[in-house]
């Protein structure tokens, strides 16, 4: 298989999955449910929450509270802005011990939460820790963010003590960041899967992220 063919096959899963968007924003009353740890999820850029409706189904079935802040919206504004709006929903509804899991630029979002004394573990899936070089040709401040010499993500990446209360999961080929995701000093679980969105709903991908969370 091409990887031409996996980029099409990738955006084929966004346009899916933005149109279903369009037609599901509430988040389910069952989300609420649960007595394990709290998970907050986070999309990635351009991404609705919807992009992770199916891993918080599956965590909430699991026994996890999960939340969605939806102020954070396509998270198009900067790593700290989005940080500190997830911030404020945490403190809003007073959560404790949260575990963060994320995807792509989420993760970024959750490494920089990890200083919030609300947050627990960060699980971060297909997330640009070292940036991509793709983002160097890219229009929009939002998209440029993930440049590698970008200042707020060198800043994140010499946070390197936080690295332990990281787990990264990501695919054996993301074309969306061919640098990969592995995190030095972080739990690092690469899947044997290609992909940047449409892992989300891999069922290897799911399993890796439930039993991180045990």
């Amino acid at each position: 298989m091409t990887r031409y063919w996996l980029w099409s096959l990738d955006y084929w899963y966004v346009a899916w999955h933005q149109w279903r968007a369009l037609f599901i924003r509430r988040v389910p009353d069952s989300f609420s449910n649960g007595d394990s740890a709290p998970v907050l999820l986070i999309a990635g850029v351009w991404e609705p929450w919807y992009f992770l409706r199916g891993v918080g189904r599956r965590l909430n079935r699991a026994g996890h509270p999960v939340h969605v802040a939806r102020e954070i919206g396509y998270n198009r504004a900067s790593v700290a802005d989005v940080a500190a709006i997830a911030g404020d929903y945490l403190d809003a509804h007073g959560l404790e011990h949260v575990v963060v899991v994320a995807h792509s630029k989420g993760g970024l979002v959750g490494k920089r939460l990890l200083a919030h004394p609300r947050v627990e573990r960060l699980i971060a899936i297909a997330t640009p820790f070292s940036g991509s070089v793709y983002a160097n040709y890219l229009p929009g401040r939002a998209l440029r963010e993930f440049r590698p010499s970008n200042d707020a993500l060198l800043e994140l990446a010499a946070d390197v003590a936080s690295n332990a209360r990281i787990v990264s999961i990501y695919p054996a080929f993301d074309p969306h960041i061919p640098g990969g995701s592995a995190l030095e000093g972080a739990v690092n679980i690469e899947i044997p899967t290609t992909g940047h969105f449409r892992i989300l709903s891999d069922e290897r991908v799911l399993r890796a992220i439930e039993t991180a969370l045990e």
